[in-house]
């Protein structure tokens, strides 16, 4: 059975500069039934941090989810271990004073939030955050060496050890302590941090009977028919590389759920000058998932060429300053 590690030793906060507009942090990690939209919850872990980066409290708790709990050989919780948890509307409102005018901070910080959030919608309630931060786009914009988007290769880059990978507490721990030198780093080298607005699924009408018709990668309800986008003008410049700007022409591929309306998502991308592309190939420079990991036919064909994957938070980012072609 996981269980919560000891309480660790929280040093003083530290004199100096705040963080901006005063807020601290929370540094949240879940493990879920699944990656799916109707996946639960299972455990959830939160370090809480002050503005300069400094831990002052963690909490950690298992949710029963009332059904199977998915890959128990991932997150190791099994049906019996989870038997006796709380459902995650009893533990709700303390998750939600752990989070409350603070930034989450994720690894992949768009799925976290989306889980947390349809927690919060099932329970009739509204997580209480109003920005998130993806430490894997802040590890891309402080440009790191690391091999992969990896949470251990982030925490090896600042040797912070890895206990007991996929334990919520563990997670979130090894993310707070590899957090505040990203921070330190950031704010020397005045790198803005990446905030994004965190709109909640109830926002986003999850809950609506979408309209009868082919089935949408968005959690929006609003359903439009496909149409055909003009050609790209720009001649594809090749692969996207870490650390650079996209560039006018590229490939873009998009699988899986997306939080932005995928319609959307795909006009922004026609409009800065990419080429949407219906498939994966050899010579996409880019594919667009919040599930690397999933066994769709473009995130499968992504691993076989190593086209780089990037998430939607990271692709949002990247989309504010597109260079234009090269031979424009």
């Amino acid at each position: 059975m996981y269980a919560p590690f000891p309480n660790p030793p929280f040093p003083a906060p530290r004199t100096g500069p705040g963080g901006g507009d005063g807020r601290g942090f929370a540094v949240v990690d879940v493990e879920t039934t699944g990656l799916g939209r109707s996946d639960r919850v299972i455990s959830a872990g939160v370090y809480q941090l002050d503005p300069d980066g400094e831990i002052t409290d963690h909490w950690y708790t298992l949710v029963n989810p009332e059904r199977d709990p998915g890959p128990v050989w991932i997150h190791g919780l099994t049906s019996e271990t989870l038997a006796g948890a709380p459902t995650f509307p009893e533990i709700a409102a303390e998750f939600a004073e752990r989070l409350r005018d603070r930034v989450l901070v994720a690894h992949n910080a768009l799925f976290d939030w989306n889980m947390i959030s349809r927690e919060f919608s099932r329970a009739g309630l509204r997580a209480p955050v109003e920005q998130r931060l993806c430490t894997m786009v802040l590890a891309r914009d402080l440009r790191l060496p690391l091999p992969n988007g990896k949470l251990s290769s982030l925490a090896a880059h600042f040797g912070v050890h890895q206990r007991q990978a996929h334990h919520a507490l563990d997670d979130a721990r090894v993310l707070a302590e590899v957090f505040r030198p990203s921070l330190e780093l950031a704010r020397s080298g005045g790198v803005p941090l990446p905030l994004t607005a965190c709109v909640a699924v109830t926002d986003l009408g999850e809950e609506a009977a979408a309209p009868a018709g082919p089935a949408r990668g968005s959690w929006s309800s609003s359903y439009r028919p496909s149409r055909k986008r003009p050609a790209c003008p720009y001649p594809n410049p090749g692969r996207w590389t870490d650390g650079s700007p996209l560039v006018q022409g590229m490939r873009v591929a998009i699988t899986g759920d997306t939080a932005t309306d995928r319609e959307l998502l795909e006009d922004r991308a026609t409009e800065a000058g990419l080429h949407i592309a219906s498939s994966v190939s050899r010579l996409t420079s880019l594919l667009v998932t919040n599930e690397p990991g999933s066994w769709s036919g473009k995130a499968r064909k992504a691993r076989e060429y190593g086209t780089p994957v990037v998430g939607e938070d990271a692709f949002l980012q990247l989309l504010r300053e597109v260079a234009p072609h090269p031979g424009a």
